[in-house]
């Protein structure tokens, strides 16, 4: 669904120097840099202080070993700083990259370094968070491909599994991750179509994709919520949060928690009993997919206009299967990039 505060401050004349220096190793810092402008990828991603965002790094540093492409990772300071994202990708435009890997905070923030990419015909490989579709078109800038995971029937599968683990239905409140992301909404909105009829939603609030704002916000609503049965919460990291609220009030296993993502440490909550369901997106799959796009863009080949990333519905009886396959998935799934490739 990011690490936080990589903030430098540059003081007086005599501190130009020092300024300089500082700024190209908090770059380096922020992401893993091979070359700068060498002629292979960019990837601008979200906030490292986030271990969806951690994983989907991994996958793109490891496909650009496999690929012998050269990659320069940038992250933003936060899954929040949206600014300081924007900032980063127009910095790496002006230089010598072939292709752009870009996983936009918002649907907008990016916007103005796609658009500068575009009117050069740089390919933009757009992954996880889709950039918005009519603003893209408003500025001419152009996606070469998508690569995601439909989170619209994530959130679907979850309001399924829900069904399966309250076969009685009950009360359920919804806890996305900042207001007005694209990412959020689909799920939450996938949750709601999807859910039984019996499963009634009583409350949706955000928690901003943080583990101590969910907990907070799962403890206000149990509290004013007795009979609460459940919560679709949209990250893991949040998820986590609210297993944590949920045993703080002693209510492990009745209240029910499906979160969405596929972080390590919430399929370990789900073999402990903490989180019921997770609906695993693979962010290692999606970055390596990135990579893999660039590669086929640079040597001219046509993209898909979008790509299905894999999901898995993850539960006690698939959770060590899950944990042995990590970060990749324990199911085969498609690739049309490797063909590309080939």
């Amino acid at each position: 669904m990011s690490l936080e505060n990589h903030l430098t401050r540059h003081f007086g004349r005599t501190a130009s120097v020092v300024a300089i220096a500082g700024l190209t190793i908090g770059l380096a810092a922020c992401g893993s840099s091979t070359t700068s402008g060498s002629g292979g990828v960019a990837a601008v991603v979200k906030g490292l202080d986030n271990p969806f965002f951690q994983t989907m790094e991994s996958g793109i540093n490891d496909q650009a070993k496999t690929s012998g492409v050269n990659v320069n990772v940038q992250a933003a300071n936060s899954i929040t700083d949206t600014t300081g994202q924007g900032d980063k990708l127009s910095g790496l435009a002006g230089q010598d990259f072939k292709c752009f890997i870009v996983n936009p905070i918002t649907g907008t923030n990016l916007i103005q370094g796609i658009a500068q990419l575009s009117a050069k015909n740089v390919p933009i490989v757009n992954i996880d968070s889709p950039v918005d579709e009519a603003a893209a078109k408003s500025a001419n800038a152009k996606i070469s491909t998508y690569i995601g995971t439909d989170n619209t029937d994530a959130g679907s599968k979850a309001a399924a599994q829900m069904g399966t683990i309250l076969p009685q239905g009950g009360k359920v409140a919804l806890i996305g991750g900042t207001a007005g992301d694209v990412t959020s909404a689909a799920r939450l909105d996938g949750f709601t179509k999807g859910k039984p009829a019996n499963v009634t939603i009583i409350a949706t609030v955000a928690a901003d994709w943080e583990r101590q704002q969910a907990l907070t916000k799962a403890t206000d609503l149990m509290t004013a919520n007795p009979d609460l049965a459940g919560f679709f919460v949209a990250n893991d990291d949040m998820g986590l949060g609210v297993a944590q609220a949920i045993a703080n009030a002693g209510k492990t296993g009745k209240v029910k928690v499906i979160s969405v993502d596929g972080n390590k440490d919430a399929f370990e909550a789900v073999k402990a009993g903490g989180i019921d369901a997770v609906v695993a997106q693979f962010p290692y799959v999606i970055g390596a997919m990135g990579v893999e796009a660039c590669q086929a863009a640079i040597a001219g080949k046509t993209l898909p206009a979008s790509v299905k990333a894999p999901v898995q519905v993850v539960t006690k009886a698939n959770v060590d299967a899950a944990l042995a396959s990590a970060p990749k998935p324990a199911e085969a799934y498609d690739d049309p990039f490797t063909a590309l490739n080939k």
